[in-house]
């Protein structure tokens, strides 16, 4: 089983997906962006072989208006050498990508305009994962669309359509339950009369429900069957709600003990699984340290990476994991990681918060310029008289190290949590 994370990498420089306004998108600018989006996902992709984790969603946004005013642009070939790079990286490590075309993106549509647009759009994801020598096992993600108060003929304008699609789309074409129109049952019966297989939200079924009483691992389970050899392991999305935020919206992050039940519950052959989350890679790399076998220099990585927002929040939690991973020997990310939940789930305190600060300083102390301390001696003041929040101190900090190349903070979670 493999653990992923969508689109966006937190806390990697040089990974951003650049995009501009419809007004500025002329055929230059469009494949200038296209390549630099190439070099971010490569980046992406290194980090991801460097991380272990193999499964990963491409973002729809690779090339910006790929389905529209970029449809006809040669970028795979001004980018051939790039994208060959990209692509040797992916087979070479036996990283599985998707993509998932956004909410406008709808097959079932009573206007005819609107599912052109869909089928354009779905052919330009199929075109992205073609260019990167992908076979089937590497999925485009869709959701049916509405219902329009008619149910039956929403249904037939799907498979309608779906039988109009390239063999490039339908061959690596799976669908998703949603959270407020179609639940998995009615995907599983859609799916099962055109073929195709489905992914299941946890999510999405928790607040849409299809039936109740049916636990996720029954759900997992009944999408088996529709996974067929060509279209790889299963796949199924997980996510957790967020308590502060409108119903569905994910999580900021994965509770790992939660997600632990999960998986247990689950029967036979775990399927990969997608996680839809706010911080992105730092769950994904986080579930894949905890169910894989142990891998001591990854999770000392790791530890690199949370040390300062540990330490701001709780030293002795931060003392505590020193400690634990000067024991070589045994499998440490299950309680690692629930020290590091226990530490970021603590109040803040301006005076740890202060510690920290003046920890990370000491990386530019002796480099600085007179005006980049003065600076943060007043940025720091103001934040411990209750003045400021501490965002602003950080972000200048977080500018000091990129000024400076300091590549160890700036691949650190602290000034993204």
């Amino acid at each position: 089983m493999d653990i992923g994370y969508a689109c966006l990498t937190v806390a990697v420089e040089g990974t951003a997906i650049k995009s501009c306004a419809a007004k500025n998108a002329s055929p230059e600018r469009l494949l200038s962006l296209a390549g630099d989006n190439f070099a971010a996902l490569e980046r992406m992709v290194d980090y991801n072989i460097a991380n272990k984790i193999r499964l990963y969603r491409i973002s729809s946004d690779l090339i910006p208006f790929g389905s529209s005013l970029a449809a006809n642009l040669p970028w795979q070939s001004i980018h051939a050498d790039r994208i060959s790079s990209v692509a040797g990286k992916i087979a070479a490590s036996g990283m599985r990508v998707s993509m998932h075309p956004g909410q406008y993106t709808v097959l079932n549509s009573a206007d005819s305009g609107v599912v052109h647009r869909a089928m354009e759009d779905l052919h330009y994801h199929a075109r992205v994962l073609d260019a990167l020598s992908l076979d089937s096992s590497h999925k485009i993600i869709l959701h049916i669309g509405g219902k329009y108060g008619e149910p039956k003929a929403a249904l037939a304008r799907f498979r309608s359509a779906y039988c109009d699609l390239d063999d490039s789309v339908r061959r690596r074409l799976v669908l998703e339950n949603d959270g407020s129109v179609y639940t998995i049952a009615e995907v599983l019966d859609l799916c099962s009369s055109i073929g195709a297989p489905a992914v299941y939200d946890n999510l999405h079924n928790a607040i849409h429900p299809a039936d109740g009483a049916k636990s996720d691992a029954f759900w997992v389970e009944a999408c088996r069957p529709t996974w067929r050899a060509e279209d790889g392991a299963q796949k199924t999305h997980y996510s957790q709600p967020n308590p502060e935020k409108s119903r569905g919206a994910h999580s900021d992050t994965i509770a790992l003990d939660p997600f632990l039940a999960y998986i247990a519950a689950l029967p036979g052959v775990l399927p990969d699984i997608m996680l839809e989350v706010k911080d992105k890679n730092r769950s994904a790399v986080k579930c894949q340290l905890c169910l894989d076998p142990p891998n001591q220099r990854l999770l000392e990585t790791e530890w690199g990476r949370y040390k300062y927002s540990v330490l701001e929040r709780s030293p002795q939690i931060y003392q505590e994991i020193r400690t634990m991973l000067k024991n070589k020997s045994g499998n440490l990310a299950i309680p690692f990681y629930r020290l590091v939940e226990s530490s970021l789930a603590q109040a803040e305190d301006r005076g740890r918060s202060v510690n920290a600060l003046e920890h990370v300083w000491g990386y530019f102390s002796d480099c600085t310029t007179p005006s980049e301390q003065r600076k943060y001696s007043v940025l720091r003041e103001a934040y411990l008289g209750g003045d400021l929040s501490i965002l602003p101190v950080k972000h200048h900090l977080y500018r000091l190290a990129q000024t400076y190349r300091q590549d160890y903070l700036l691949g650190s979670y602290y000034f993204s949590l």
